[in-house]
């Protein structure tokens, strides 16, 4: 689940109230494929966002179960999200030694040789943990071939969903029923908008992105784009296709009645979960959300969802969450076998993940890998699921039903595969082009995917100024490296 204003916001409220996990699997053996006697007795990690409140408490808790494992403790060092791309990228450069990261620029940052090789590391020493992974998080970052990334086991799928805030639908009794595409939900939009004109109808602000069925070689920042229902080989523009131009027409009749704020383009206005100052919003769900269970804890109220796109296996949910471990470590096998006791151990990792045993959690007798939350579980107090260990190791709260868990399973295993899974755009040939092409999809993004401006005037306007930017260079280059990776 991710909010469209920032995807880490909103993991961290999942994790904070506490539903986000399956029982099952994983070993409370040490992970096989013992390293040597590591040259440090503490590896350092460096971790993105907050640093809990309680870490010192935590650490002693989990730093005993991993140095019993793995003779080793773990030291991690919390970078805020506005700084960490920059001082993981003085970090990487100077050639700092420190042990494992959150990674930062993944794919560049292992061309360059920043991170080690785990190819064969991880199978070997984190094996418990590697042998949980579904093959998209394999496939789907392997860079020329190579395996440089631990990633976190979670949500393997992704797709987009229209929220709406049950509130208003039970109180102007309001069907949704039918809903599986924007133009679907325009009736209930514009009844409520009719009975509460002060209120986003869809609550939508600068960076949001109207979405379709396409996957992207380089983010969705840029046209280039997949058409998951149309030709699985040709790169296109996403701005040139029909479907998707139907799409901007949609969000343009919806900004001219009204049911999108006024100032949509430039706003960063928050329309927090909980409340009633939304209608509908825009989230992309996973399988470890069981359907709208973690969003509607997030919002202290009930919230349903409706599908609008294919559950899709991609490279950007492949790499969500990965840890590297640097080329700078003097201790490179230990650190994976550290990865893999955090990713296979499930009282290290709900530890971690729920907080300390018996002050902020308890475990239900009779009822496996099922707890309930004590009243020391609070905000701060204990580390993010999507962004820390194997989720389906972790333990559930009664909420999440026998039933709920089996559904996640068969939805992962039934999701679609993108096509271009794996593929990595080398960009050094094109730099300068798209360089310019950024700037001016900067210029028109936010008027189109709101809907502000009208798309049949504004992007004949967008499709001139790429050509000026280079667009055909960069397009020729990707399709061939596109082909090229095909063929492989």
């Amino acid at each position: 689940m991710k909010n469209w204003k920032k995807i880490a916001s909103v993991g961290s409220a999942v994790v904070l109230l506490g539903i986000l996990a399956a029982c099952g699997g994983g070993s409370k053996e040490k992970t096989d494929g013992s390293s040597k006697k590591a040259d440090e007795k503490t590896l350092l990690m460096y971790q993105i966002g907050d640093k809990p409140d309680n870490y010192d408490a935590l650490m002693e808790v989990a730093n005993k179960r991993i140095e019993e494992k793995t003779g080793v403790k773990l030291n991690i060092q919390y970078i805020g999200w506005g700084d960490y791309e920059k001082k993981m990228s003085v970090i990487v450069s100077s050639g700092e030694n420190y042990d494992i990261a959150f990674a930062d620029n993944y794919v560049p940052n292992a061309q360059k040789g920043a991170f080690a090789d785990l190819t064969e590391l991880a199978p070997k020493f984190a094996k418990d943990a590697y042998d949980q992974l579904d093959e998209a998080y394999i496939k789907g970052n392997l860079v020329d071939g190579k395996l440089y990334a631990f990633p976190v086991n979670g949500n393997v799928y992704s797709q987009q969903v229209l929220t709406f805030n049950k509130q208003y639908l039970d109180k102007y009794n309001l069907s949704i029923d039918n809903i599986k595409s924007y133009k679907d939900a325009e009736n209930a939009l514009k009844t409520f908008h009719e009975k509460e004109p002060t209120v986003a109808a869809f609550a939508i602000g600068q960076g949001f992105k109207a979405q379709g069925e396409f996957d992207f070689p380089v983010g969705n920042n840029y046209p280039f784009a997949i058409d998951l229902k149309g030709d699985p080989k040709k790169i296109v523009n996403q701005y040139e296709n029909k479907d998707f131009m139907d799409v901007l027409k949609t969000m343009h009749k919806w900004y001219k009645a009204g049911y999108i704020p006024s100032d949509a383009a430039t706003s960063n206005t928050e329309f927090p979960l909980e409340g009633n100052t939304w209608f509908i919003r825009q989230e992309t769900q996973g399988p470890y959300d069981y359907g709208d269970t973690i969003l509607s804890n997030a919002a202290g109220q009930e919230l349903v969802s409706k599908a609008f796109t294919t559950p899709l296996k991609s490279t950007a949910q492949a790499q969500m969450a990965n840890f590297v471990v640097s080329n700078t470590s003097k201790n490179k096998e230990k650190a994976v076998e550290v990865l893999g006791q955090i990713n296979s151990d499930p009282e290290l990792l709900n530890g971690l993940v729920w907080g300390i045993e018996g002050e902020a959690w308890e475990k239900i007798p009779g009822k496996e890998d099922k707890i309930k939350l004590l009243d020391g579980y609070k905000p701060n107090t204990h580390l993010s699921a999507w962004n820390t260990g194997n989720n389906k190791i972790l333990y559930t709260q009664d909420t999440i039903t026998d039933d709920m868990i089996k559904e996640r399973d068969e939805s992962i295993a039934n999701a679609e595969t993108s096509p271009i899974l794996g593929f990595n755009f080398v960009t050094s040939s094109v730099k300068t082009e798209l360089s310019n092409i950024a700037n001016v999809m900067n210029q028109y993004l936010d008027g189109l995917n709101t809907g502000t401006v009208d798309p049949e005037v504004t992007v004949p306007k967008l499709k001139e100024a790429l050509e000026n930017a280079g667009y055909e260079k960069v397009l020729t280059e990707m399709q061939k490296q596109y082909d090229a990776f095909l063929k492989k």
